[in-house]
């Protein structure tokens, strides 16, 4: 199952038809580890996860009881300003999330809120830069195995150490599309608070026998909606108190 999915993105194609409608969720994080494994094997480097769908109404849509996860590569990070050649792009969009990095290991399960809170070492604001390989509502489990969308992930200007009175529910961010405002939200949208994303990525793990290392870099799940980009776009999202983060599409 796993070589064959692998082999199959290999030659670009990522929802093979002969697994379509297959997978358990299970069998799907399986097979996304196993992709891990052998991005690992040929030198890639795991920087951190990935969560998604962790709006409510994401999750009723899809027909899910939680939110999802994939897995980061260091050759997926980009910095704001970076311009992305849209011709090697696979229908690509883009959310808007916090980037977390937690200073000290988190093993689940039990992993609470409070136990986040005092592990996140620094954020960043950050854009996931997706790609729709496949119709990912048609089939959400080919969707995780071929790591839920993800393509890169692009961060600003870190902020560290963190203020004491720091509230991640209480971020907000402005998106703006070529200069036009399009949408404002708050770090509520995410599980009522991003730590709460963190927390149960850290639970969700030790069902594979893995944990949260530190220095791991945790993509929070969207504070927006997902927006497709066309050629040509200019993307800036206005994160206070962490600041701007940009991409362009040429």
């Amino acid at each position: 199952m796993i070589e064959s999915i692998w082999s199959s993105a290999q030659r670009g194609i990522y929802y093979p038809r002969e697994w379509q409608g297959r997978l358990s969720m299970q069998e799907a994080y399986r097979v996304q580890l196993g992709m891990l494994a052998r991005y690992r094997a040929r030198g890639e480097v795991q920087v951190g996860w990935k969560v998604g769908l962790t709006a409510k109404a994401m999750q009723v849509q899809q027909g899910v009881h939680e939110p999802v996860l994939g897995f980061l590569l260091e050759s997926g990070g980009r910095p704001s300003g970076i311009v992305f050649r849209f011709a090697d792009l696979i229908q690509p969009g883009f959310e808007n999330e916090l980037c977390l990095t937690v200073g000290a290991p988190l093993q689940g399960p039990g992993v609470t809120i409070e136990e986040v809170r005092a592990a996140i070492a620094a954020v960043a604001p950050a854009l996931e830069i997706i790609e729709r390989r496949g119709d990912f509502a048609a089939d959400l489990s080919l969707a995780l195995a071929d790591n839920a969308q993800q393509k890169a992930f692009v961060t600003g200007q870190t902020m560290s150490p963190l203020p004491a009175d720091l509230r991640l529910s209480e971020t907000t961010v402005e998106v703006f599309v070529n200069g036009r405002s399009m949408e404002r939200a708050s770090g509520a949208a995410v599980m009522g608070d991003p730590a709460a994303s963190v927390a149960w990525l850290a639970n969700k793990l030790a069902e594979f026998d893995l944990r949260l290392e530190a220095g791991m870099r945790i993509m929070s799940g969207s504070l927006t909606k997902q927006y497709l980009v066309t050629r040509g776009d200019r993307v800036e999202s206005r994160f206070h108190p962490f600041g701007p983060v940009r991409a362009d599409f040429e």
